[in-house]
């Protein structure tokens, strides 16, 4: 999307298209934001069994535990409209934020399930009606078109496509981009170099703190560190273990 825009939510442009300022978005999260964030693979391609009835080629370069193929080719698309990577560095696509998306659906974000795959279906449904593709083939303007629509609850013929579920799925993107690895997004630490988090660490010298933003990243998750383990605690003989 444009960037230029000063608005940090999403404004419309002098011919309407919608705008998502990435600049504004990342001064949103902020460190703080940040900081509270961090407490089998092949390509697969889905198709027809009758190619010219098969408008799409679905490509997904992992598998996921919950989405269908269709449901994270439309959210990979979506998720990056909303912190695209066209202005040179990474977004929410480099960072796996529809991974971290899909592993939360099946546990802390199930209560969303629902929601998701009606409202992705619907996203390919009407991008069919009015560009006739899925919504991850059409161009970036066209995608932004109906997701300026979507925040203006504008799309009658499909009301699951309005504000509510695009707060949701923007929500889960900055989550996705900019928590803890150990989730499933914020690949390579994307997330946090955007925003000049240095990462996790036990304690802050006073060299650290006077270093501020110029800190070496500590390049780890929480869950990397020895007081917050991936691994169950083994148990003495005969007590209770007390893994984290």
């Amino acid at each position: 999307m444009n960037n230029k825009n000063k608005n940090p939510e999403h404004a419309i442009g002098s011919k309407g298209e919608a705008v998502l300022s990435r600049r504004n978005l990342l001064k949103g999260v902020g460190l703080s934001g940040a900081a509270l964030m961090t407490a089998g693979s092949g390509s697969i391609i889905a198709q027809s069994s009758d190619p010219a009835a098969s408008p799409a080629r679905i490509r997904v370069l992992e598998a996921f535990e919950t989405l269908t193929a269709a449901e994270s080719a439309a959210l990979d698309a979506f998720a990056s409209r909303i912190l695209p990577s066209d202005d040179g560095t990474p977004g929410a696509h480099e960072a796996r934020a529809v991974h971290f998306i899909d592993r939360g659906l099946t546990g802390a974000m199930a209560a969303s399930r629902e929601q998701y795959a009606e409202g992705l279906v619907a996203l390919d449904e009407h991008a069919m009606q009015v560009g006739g593709s899925a919504f991850y083939q059409l161009s970036a303007s066209e995608q932004d078109a109906i997701i300026e629509a979507m925040t203006q609850s504008a799309i009658p013929d499909f009301p699951m496509l309005n504000a509510g579920f695009f707060n949701l799925v923007r929500n889960h993107t900055i989550e996705g981009t900019f928590s803890d690895p150990y989730y499933g997004g914020n690949r390579d630490f994307i997330g946090w170099d955007l925003i000049g988090y240095p990462g996790v660490r036990v304690m802050s010298t006073p060299e650290d703190v006077r270093l501020g933003k110029d800190l070496a990243p500590s390049r780890q998750s929480a869950y990397d560190m020895p007081t917050h383990t991936k691994d169950p605690v083994a148990a003495p003989a005969g007590g209770v273990s007390h893994g984290h």
